[in-house]
């Protein structure tokens, strides 16, 4: 049994604890809901029970399609072990359909489909705004190493394919979405970490287009717990 130490991190959707290996913590997700960068913040009833156990499923299918993640077991409803790492400074997006900054940013009506999937990065960086940059910064900066950056652009396209037809399966479109890498602290190699939920991802029914993630928390649309619940009832199938 992996037992749960001292705090050594609290984030705005999580806390991590340090465990009796030192190539182990437990995280621990909280209900409490930010958006605009902090500036709104908020509870959503259950989210980190559902946020946990929605990740953990889909940590494990990656990891059988071959993405390397930072999960190891789920001890409880809002309690999981997961392999030590260190965060890499970036936010990394994947938008399928133009929706929330990009279309303001670029005056595309929301719900275009793109081209082909558009990768971002940000930096993670609360008091810059978590700004985007590319490549060349990130590498200019020290965020990132070539090779680092060659693994997390392999690991993320094939997030997407994998999230895209998963999703589709639960009758969910994958608008975008975010996700977070770490070196692993014990062998040194990128693998996701972070989350995969109604917080991370843009979700919206196949029939109705209807906003299935924490938008709905965001622009004040009503039925949020209601919507993670239903999210959630669609994924466990």
């Amino acid at each position: 049994m992996t037992v749960k130490k001292e705090q050594i991190y609290e984030g705005k959707a999580k806390k991590v604890y340090a465990t009796d290996d030192p190539y182990l913590y437990i995280v621990s997700y909280k209900d409490d809901a930010t958006a605009f960068n902090g500036e709104k913040k908020g509870q959503i009833a259950g989210k980190g029970v559902i946020n946990n156990t929605m990740t953990n499923i889909i940590f494990a299918l990656l990891e059988k399609d071959g993405v390397p993640t930072h999960f190891v077991e789920q001890l409880d409803e809002r309690d999981t072990v997961v392999k030590a790492v260190t965060i890499l400074p970036l936010e990394v997006i994947i938008r399928n359909v133009a929706a929330g900054s990009f279309s303001k940013r670029y005056g595309v009506e929301e719900g275009t489909a793109l081209l082909r999937p558009t990768l971002e990065f940000s930096y993670k960086n609360d008091a810059l705004g978590d700004p985007l940059i590319n490549d060349d910064h990130a590498l200019a900066l020290g965020l990132i190493t070539e090779e680092q950056l060659a693994d997390v652009k392999k690991y993320t396209h094939k997030v997407n394919e994998f999230l895209k037809a998963f999703f589709l399966e639960k009758g969910l479109k994958l608008v975008d979405f975010k996700i977070e890498f770490g070196v692993d602290n014990k062998t040194g190699k990128v693998i996701l970490a972070d989350e995969i939920s109604p917080d991370t991802c843009r979700l919206w029914d196949v029939e109705t287009n209807e906003k299935m993630d924490k938008d709905r928390f965001r622009r004040d649309l009503g039925n949020v717990e209601e919507t993670y619940q239903e999210v959630f009832a669609r994924i466990k199938q």
